[in-house]
C-alpha cells in the first residue's frame, strides 16, 4: 500500500536518546492539536443537538429548529475540503508546521467566538448569519489542522511503527469527544435548566480560547518533519526555483486515490457523528431520555477507544492495514441494524451496549486510517492527497449524517432508515477498499519485477 518511499530512506531513523525524545515530543504535541482542535469542533455538535436549534434558529416545531442547527453543523464539514486544499498546498510547500499553527488558531478565535455571540433573540437575522461564518471557520480549520498533525507524528514515527504513531493524532477525537461530553456534563450539573440555556452552554466554547496557546508552544518549541526536508531539497534540486503545485499533481494523476480514500472512509465519519450527536438529539428528543445520562454514555464509549485506536494501529503494523480497516467496514455494516434496535428500547443499558460495539467497529478502521491515508502518497504531496481524501469522506458522511437522520425519521417515522443509510455507505467503504488494495497489489507486483 505504501507507494511512497521508506520512511526509512527519507532520514535517518536515529535510536539515540536524544532523537527518541524528539518523537515523543512531536507526537505528544501531534496528539495534544488534535485533541484541542477536535474538542472545539465537537462541542458545536453537542450544543447543536442540545440548545442551538432554539437559540438561533426559533421555528414552528422543535425538528425544524434541530434540523437548521444540524444543517449549520453541516456546513463546517462543507468547508473542511477548503482548509484541507489550502494547508495541504502549501504544507507541501512550506512545511507541515506553520499550517498546523495557524488551523489552531484560527479554530481558538472562532470557537471562542461562538461562545460570545448574541442569540437570535438580541440581534435577529445576524446571530445565524455569525454562527454560519464562524462555524465556517471552524470546518477550515479543522479541515488545515489534520494532515499537519498527522504527518508531523508519521514522518518522524520509527521504522515499523508509523500505525502506532499515527494512531496518537487519532486519539484526539476520542479525547475531544470526553472531554467536550465532560465539560457539557459539568455545566449542566453547576446550572439549571434556564440557567444553561441562557449562558451555561456558553462556557464550553470559551475553553476553546486556549488552544492558542497551544498554537504558540508549536510554533516555537516544534521541529519541522525530517521528510517535508528531504522532499523540499529533492525538489529544489530537481526544478531549481520552478515549484510543482502539490495540488495540480494531485488533481492531474492521483484524483482516484484521493476518491477512493474519501469513499473508504465515509462511513465511519457517517456512523460516528450519528453516534455522537444524532443519537444524543434522537434519545433525548424522541425517546424521552435524560441529557446527563445519554452524555455519561457517550463520555464512557469514547473511553474506550483510548485503548482500542492505538491496539488497532499497532495490529495494522504487524499484519498490515487493508484487513484491519476492512474488518471495522464489514463490522460496521452487520451491527447497523442491531445498533438501533437496541436505542430504539428506550433503556440507558442497551443504548450503552449499543454504542460500545459500533465504537469498537469505528476504533478498528479509525486506528491504521492515518498511516493508510499518508502511505498512498509520496512526501512531497502527502499533506494535499491525504488531507482531501480524510475531508471528502467528511462531506460525504460526517457532516450530512446527522442532518440526514433526522430527515429519514421524520420521513419514514422508523429508525431502520438511518441503518440501511449506514449499510449503504458500508457497501461504498468496502468497494473503495477492495479497489485500493487491487491498486498496491499491482503497485507491488511492479516494483518487484
Amino acid at each position: 500500500m505504501d507507494t511512497a518511499p521508506s520512511a526509512a530512506s527519507a532520514h535517518p531513523r536515529s535510536a539515540t536518546p536524544a532523537a527518541a525524545r524528539k518523537r515523543r515530543k512531536v507526537a505528544t504535541a501531534a496528539a495534544l492539536a488534535s485533541a484541542v482542535e477536535w474538542y472545539d469542533y465537537f462541542v458545536f455538535g453537542i450544543a447543536a443537538a442540545l440548545v442551538l436549534g432554539d437559540l438561533y434558529f426559533p421555528a414552528g416545531s422543535p425538528s425544524a429548529g434541530v434540523l437548521a442547527s444540524f444543517a449549520t453543523f453541516a456546513v463546517g464539514f462543507l468547508a473542511r475540503p477548503l482548509g484541507g486544499v489550502i494547508a495541504g498546498h502549501l504544507g507541501d510547500q512550506r512545511g507541515r508546521k506553520p499550517m498546523l499553527v495557524l488551523a489552531l488558531t484560527l479554530m481558538g478565535v472562532a470557537t471562542t467566538g461562538i461562545g460570545l455571540l448574541p442569540t437570535y433573540q438580541t440581534i435577529g437575522i445576524a446571530a445565524p448569519v455569525l454562527l454560519v461564518l464562524l462555524r465556517v471557520m471552524q470546518g477550515i480549520a479543522v479541515g488545515a489542522q489534520w494532515g499537519g498533525a498527522m504527518l508531523l507524528a508519521t514522518e518522524y514515527a520509527p521504522e515499523g511503527k508509523r500505525g502506532i504513531y499515527g494512531s496518537f493524532v487519532q486519539l484526539g477525537v476520542p479525547i475531544g469527544v470526553v472531554t467536550a461530553n465532560s465539560v457539557f456534563l459539568v455545566a449542566g450539573a453547576a446550572t439549571s435548566e434556564s440557567a444553561f440555556a441562557a449562558w451555561g452552554w456558553r462556557v464550553p466554547f470559551l475553553i476553546g480560547f486556549f488552544v492558542l496557546g497551544l498554537a504558540w508552544y508549536i510554533h516555537t518549541k516544534v521541529e519541522e518533519t525530517p521528510e517535508f526536508r528531504a522532499a523540499e531539497r529533492a525538489l529544489a534540486e530537481k526544478e531549481k526555483g520552478e515549484k510543482s503545485s502539490p495540488l495540480r499533481t494531485i488533481l492531474r494523476g492521483h484524483l482516484g486515490t484521493v476518491l477512493l480514500a474519501g469513499g473508504s472512509f465515509a462511513v465511519n465519519t457517517a456512523t460516528f457523528y450519528i453516534l455522537i450527536t444524532g443519537i444524543l438529539d434522537y434519545t433525548t428528543r424522541e425517546l424521552g431520555m435524560e441529557r446527563r445520562a445519554v452524555l455519561t454514555v457517550s463520555l464512557c464509549v469514547s473511553l474506550t477507544q483510548l485503548v482500542l485506536i492505538p491496539a488497532s494501529a499497532a495490529l495494522s503494523d504487524r499484519i498490515g492495514r487493508i484487513g484491519i480497516y476492512a474488518l471495522g467496514a464489514v463490522g460496521l455494516a452487520v451491527w447497523a441494524v442491531p445498533l438501533f434496535l437496541l436505542v430504539d428500547t428506550g433503556s440507558l443499558l442497551w443504548l450503552a451496549v449499543a454504542s460500545f460495539v459500533t465504537s469498537c467497529f469505528l476504533s478498528i478502521m479509525y486506528g491504521p486510517q492515518a498511516a493508510l491515508f499518508a502511505e498512498l502518497f509520496t512526501p512531497e504531496m502527502r499533506y494535499t492527497g491525504a488531507s482531501l481524501g480524510y475531508q471528502i469522506a467528511a462531506i460525504l458522511g460526517g457532516g450530512l449524517a446527522p442532518f440526514i437522520m433526522v430527515l429519514l425519521l421524520e420521513v419514514t417515522g422508523t429508525s431502520m432508515a438511518v441503518s440501511a443509510y449506514i449499510i449503504g455507505l458500508s457497501v461504498i467503504a468496502l468497494a473503495s477498499i477492495k479497489v485500493l488494495a487491487t491498486r498496491a497489489s499491482s503497485s507491488s507486483g511492479s516494483e518487484s519485477r
